[in-house]
């Protein structure tokens, strides 16, 4: 018996997020059917977060148990040879037993994407289309104060499942990169939506809709109404995972 961490990229589009749900076709059912393809039996999958529906992944992480003797590069070409064109593993390594695709991740990091101008369809399945470019600097200051340890209750849903909300940010900065305006955030650990919240108040402070010392007053208060719009999953990217 051999423990495998299995790093995949996928588009989420036409997804209902990571996690087995019984009324949509997830990523961890569609990874599940096609493990079963390779190794001839079934065997359980453990992710390394639960994405929602429509987010992307340019790296997502989990591992799974098998007793097969397939070469780790031979086991990579073979699940890719009965995944989907939207999902595609990237890496394959055998580990330590002991390892854990979730718990033993020290950060995530995470991309927000928009791009600004007309209409893109190019552009438009992966970003959030702005009409005009906000300003970078009062976004900055705000990215600013939400690195650190904080009690980020008051930026996520109210579907989170976890009762405790601290969470440290480690890094967070707005900036642009090949025409487009990314929002990057790495964080030890995210609460439900809290990126998507956290990319909106910024969108909203760099258009002068909300004050720049939002973050502070939505860590002091706890209010979800304080914060800014949840954005569309569509421009959210998992894009490293830190071990």
């Amino acid at each position: 018996m051999k423990r495998l961490l299995i790093k995949i990229a996928f588009d989420g589009t036409h997804y209902h997020g990571w996690q087995y749900q019984p009324n949509g076709v997830t990523i961890q059912e569609t990874v599940q059917n096609s493990l079963r393809k390779v190794l001839n039996k079934s065997t359980s999958v453990t992710g390394c977060s639960r994405t929602d529906a429509g987010v992307h992944a340019t790296q997502f992480c989990f591992h799974i148990d098998c007793d097969d003797t397939i070469p780790d590069t031979a086991f990579k070409l073979g699940l890719n040879s009965c995944l989907p064109n939207d999902i595609a593993v990237i890496d394959c390594k055998e580990v330590n037993p002991d390892f854990h695709a979730r718990y033993s991740c020290k950060s995530k990091r995470y991309i927000y994407k928009f791009y600004i101008g007309g209409r893109d369809p190019f552009k438009d399945r992966y970003a959030m289309r702005l009409l005009a470019k906000p300003d970078l600097l009062l976004m900055n200051k705000f990215c600013s104060a939400v690195v650190g340890t904080h009690d980020f209750k008051g930026f996520s849903s109210s579907r989170r499942t976890v009762d405790d909300t601290v969470r440290t940010v480690l890094d967070c900065s707005v900036y642009f990169k090949e025409n487009l305006l990314l929002f990057d955030i790495t964080a030890n650990g995210f609460l439900y939506n809290m990126v998507r919240i956290l990319a909106g108040t910024a969108l909203e402070i760099g258009y002068g809709k909300l004050p720049v010392d939002t973050a502070e007053k939505v860590f002091v208060n706890g209010d979800r109404s304080l914060g800014g719009e949840t954005l569309v999953a569509k421009g959210l990217f998992l894009e490293q995972v830190n071990y």
